[in-house]
């Protein structure tokens, strides 16, 4: 490791702690050449989740990207932010285990999987998220997409 101070490439570690749930080293290392300390962190390098998109096009995962959306299917409803933000990694957890060997999700998929979850908790915060996420462009396609959500509180 090269020392940030004098550029040696000569250095010691002195101490190596587990974070991030193991997922991160930190190690804390001193140059031998003029005693500098510094810390390092090493990481594991993985493959990013993928997202297909309808056009074909992947795009790595963003997890901001899916908070925006649910939280803007929940805006103005009384749905807690911590129940939001479980709701968002559950998703997202969902999403991974799912595709952990390909390491890539439609953007179909992932839309049933929110839709799903969505469906769930709050029904106008599923209107609202199929609104958006299936186009709907005449009235009939939302009054239908309202119909069965209804037919699936039946079930």
């Amino acid at each position: 490791m090269r020392c940030p101070y004098c550029g040696s490439l000569d250095d010691k570690v002195m101490e190596s702690r587990t974070m991030a749930n193991g997922e991160c080293i930190r190690r804390r290392r001193e140059c031998n050449s003029c005693g500098y300390r510094f810390t390092s962190y090493e990481r594991t390098e993985e493959k990013p989740f993928m997202v297909i998109k309808r056009n074909g096009r992947r795009q790595p995962f963003d997890h901001s990207k899916l908070a925006k959306g649910v939280e803007r299917a929940f805006e103005k409803r009384s749905v807690a932010t911590g129940t939001i933000e479980n709701l968002v990694n559950e998703i997202e957890d969902t999403a991974i285990i799912s595709c952990k060997t390909a390491r890539e999700i439609s953007t179909t998929s992932l839309g049933e999987l929110i839709l799903d979850r969505l469906y769930k908790i709050d029904k106008v915060a599923y209107i609202r998220f199929a609104s958006a996420y299936k186009h709907f462009e005449t009235l009939e396609e939302f009054l239908t997409e309202i119909k069965n959500a209804e037919d699936k509180k039946h079930e």
